[in-house]
């Protein structure tokens, strides 16, 4: 999957191994063997090309991360400690970049609440609704 996510576009088999190559030794249907069942738990879709096929990711690496971020959180039988140890083990610039995140998720703030609009510096996406400044405070 980090070779299709890499490229972010249909990839064939043939050009996963070349890639593969330069790192190690690997077998073409290693790879075939490989995407095909990726393409069968619904990971990548394809689609024919002459006697190939071109796979394409179904999501995202972010959206692929936040699915198992959510599957084991929902597995918790305490949510809250389990956020509380999981922020406990985030770097400053990983807090940072849940910060904007959040900002992000929730959406522009009540008019009368707005400050002047302003970029996040750290994660690189704009957050209109943000009066606090890249540190949340």
């Amino acid at each position: 999957m980090t070779r299709v996510w890499k490229w972010n576009r249909p990839v064939t088999v043939r050009e996963v191994l070349e890639d593969l190559q330069q790192e190690r030794s690997i077998a073409y249907t290693t790879v075939m063997t490989v995407l095909d069942n990726l393409h069968q738990k619904g990971w990548v879709r394809r689609e024919a090309e002459g006697r190939a096929y071109r796979y394409e990711a179904v999501s995202t690496r972010a959206a692929y991360a936040a699915a198992l971020m959510n599957d084991a959180w929902s597995q918790s039988d305490n949510p809250a400690a389990a956020l509380v140890a999981f922020f406990g083990m985030m770097s400053e610039e990983q807090r940072l970049a849940l910060r904007d995140a959040v900002r992000i998720a929730q959406g522009p703030e009540q008019p009368e609440q707005a400050g002047p609009p302003e970029a996040v510096e750290h994660t690189g996406y704009e957050n209109p609704a943000s009066a606090e400044g890249p540190t949340g405070r």
